[in-house]
């Protein structure tokens, strides 16, 4: 399977989806919860809490634990260089958006952070916007990863991806467990509530759950949508749908979406407020619209939909 899908970026493109060839960096632990509240404070009291020797202590974890949340706050850029972000601080920091990560909502911005530029988790880069199969084994996963890490760090071991892997279906994947012996390594990642990734069949093969997500607010998803625009528009005003799901890097991709899906997003927050933004077609082209500076605009909408919730 993995040797039909092509890996030919162009250099256009590779400047916009920015991938830093990072490979298992996660000491092998997914996200758990509160492990990025967790860093983030660690790291506004002290930038440099993650150096020190007693940062397993500060943090009540193990060392590699303590290295993982490291990794997972500066990958979901909630920290930037070991520092609280504009973003980590708008969301988590004293009267944030979601200071104690309690809307589900907010894993969708999180896994979206995980993946835009600059991405630090070139494996999720890979499985969520160029690997192109719906279904899939983890033997494929793994074999098509090798060809992409033959393209941009072909010294990374193959061991490194395999973790990474692993890593990957335990983050989005609702793991079937022994009721009786619960243990916080048991426990699912906060992450599969996307309900992004199931099993189909039996533990080793897979499917993508392409379509509308009913957990993901369309505030989120018309946000991502305009963030992307930031990315890729060179200061247009417009954006094709067609565009939004289907391009390596958009939401359409991190989010396993259809183009009514997204249509229907924008439609709802066009009626629900006066966002600037619009849906228009010409000669059957569907074209998402918006009147001012799209990333400004992504932040007001996420702005008044975590007010709104507070409220």
């Amino acid at each position: 399977m993995g040797k039909q899908i092509s890996l030919n970026l162009d250099g256009a493109v590779k400047e916009i989806i920015n991938v830093n060839p990072f490979f298992a960096r996660h000491e092998t632990f997914h996200p758990r919860y509160g492990w990025i509240k967790k860093g983030f404070d660690g790291a506004k009291v002290n930038p440099k809490v993650f150096l020190q020797e007693d940062a397993p202590i500060k943090l009540g974890v193990g060392k590699n634990m303590a290295s993982a949340i490291r990794y997972w706050c500066n990958a979901f850029k909630v920290l930037e260089n070991d520092s609280p972000s504009d973003f980590g601080e708008r969301l988590l920091g004293e009267n944030g958006w979601d200071s104690f990560l309690e809307d589900p909502a907010t894993l969708w911005l999180l896994h979206w952070n995980l993946l835009k530029p600059s991405c630090n988790a070139a494996a999720w880069f890979f499985t969520f916007n160029i690997f192109r199969e719906n279904e899939f084994s983890q033997d494929d996963l793994f074999n098509t990863l090798c060809i992409y890490r033959d393209s941009i760090a072909p010294r990374i071991a193959e061991s490194s991806l395999k973790k990474d892997i692993t890593c990957i279906l335990r983050m989005y994947v609702e793991q079937a467990t022994n009721k009786a012996s619960v243990s916080e390594e048991s426990l699912d990642c906060p992450f599969t509530q996307l309900g992004i990734i199931h099993t189909a069949g039996d533990s080793r093969h897979f499917t993508f759950r392409v379509g509308v997500k009913a957990n993901l607010p369309a505030e989120i998803l018309v946000a991502t949508c305009l963030e992307y625009a930031s990315f890729v528009g060179r200061e247009q005003r417009t954006i094709s749908i067609s565009r939004l799901v289907y391009d390596i890097g958009s939401p359409g991709m991190a989010f396993k979406l259809s183009e009514s899906a997204v249509c229907d997003a924008i439609e709802q927050v066009t009626r629900q407020s006066k966002s600037g933004i619009s849906l228009s077609d010409s000669a059957g082209l569907i074209q998402f619209s918006f009147t001012s500076e799209p990333k400004a605009l992504a932040e007001d909408i996420l702005d008044k939909y975590y007010r709104r919730k507070v409220d």
